[in-house]
């Protein structure tokens, strides 16, 4: 695996992990599922999904996206936006499972809860941008440390209630 193909994938799933990010430090307020329940009494996302989130998570994921495009010449700004897209649209499809899990807003399932959004922000950037088979190997591969990390020190900055 050479640097070059590591770096290449990180600038391309950098909306994601921002869009992924964000809703933590800008969440709160309205949850996105209203509060309602399905027939297993269980709300169809939770609490934690928001709103807010949701739209600060595309709207920073998609700047970050144009912004790579100004220094990427062959970055597409709609790359950046269907990339947070789906990452927010996954990271809810990861809380969904939760849900029907009987799993508690903010417990953890473990892989779901590292690559959920990775996953479907790939899928969605095939609309515009399909990445290399290699590419997607590397950001799957990475994605679950980075995600560790980063929540883990959300945690240690009272960002997040638990450390995953």
């Amino acid at each position: 695996m050479s640097l070059e193909l590591v770096a290449d994938s990180l600038v391309f799933i950098f909306p994601a992990y921002c869009a992924n990010a964000v809703p933590v430090i800008f969440g709160g307020g309205q949850p996105l599922d209203l509060g309602r329940t399905l027939r297993d009494g269980r709300p169809v996302f939770g609490a934690h999904k928001t709103v807010r989130g949701f739209l600060a998570g595309l709207i920073v994921g998609s700047l970050v996206g144009v912004g790579e495009s100004l220094i990427f010449d062959h970055y597409d700004p709609l790359l950046g936006f269907l990339l947070s897209l789906g990452a927010l649209v996954g990271d809810l499809g990861g809380a969904f499972i939760k849900r029907r899990l009987g799993l508690a807003p903010g417990a953890s399932l473990l892989v779901v809860d590292q690559i959920d959004f990775a996953l479907c922000a790939l899928l969605f950037s095939l609309l515009v941008s399909p990445p290399t088979v290699a590419m997607v190997l590397v950001i799957l591969v990475l994605t679950i440390p980075v995600h560790l990390l980063t929540n883990f020190a959300a945690y240690l900055a009272h960002l997040k209630k638990s450390p995953w």
